[in-house]
């Protein structure tokens, strides 16, 4: 299945560069032919753990080719875990 790859190719990324990835929350077809994805990710778990306060996500925009290589990614917006996501 063609999500399962995308979602593993995106994630072994994330692991290796970034942080161990809390929720992909969509998987789109973008307008070049290639991927788009919304990924969250906990930001300073340790730092936040230590200082008992509550956990960050970092929400980014991910983008794949269509050999479904990572190609970009970008920070949209980071919160507190416990916020709610006013996203529509």
């Amino acid at each position: 299945m063609e999500i399962k790859k995308i979602i593993a190719s995106v994630t072994d990324f994330f692991n290796e560069y970034v942080a161990p990835i809390h929720k992909i929350t969509s998987v789109e077809e973008s307008d070049n032919n290639g991927w788009k994805l919304t990924v969250e990710v906990i930001e300073e778990k340790e730092y936040m753990k230590k200082y008992a306060k509550d956990e960050m996500l970092g929400v980014y925009d991910v983008y794949l080719n269509q050999e479904k290589d990572v190609t970009s990614y970008k920070r949209r917006d980071i919160r507190y875990r416990s916020s709610i996501n006013q996203e529509v």
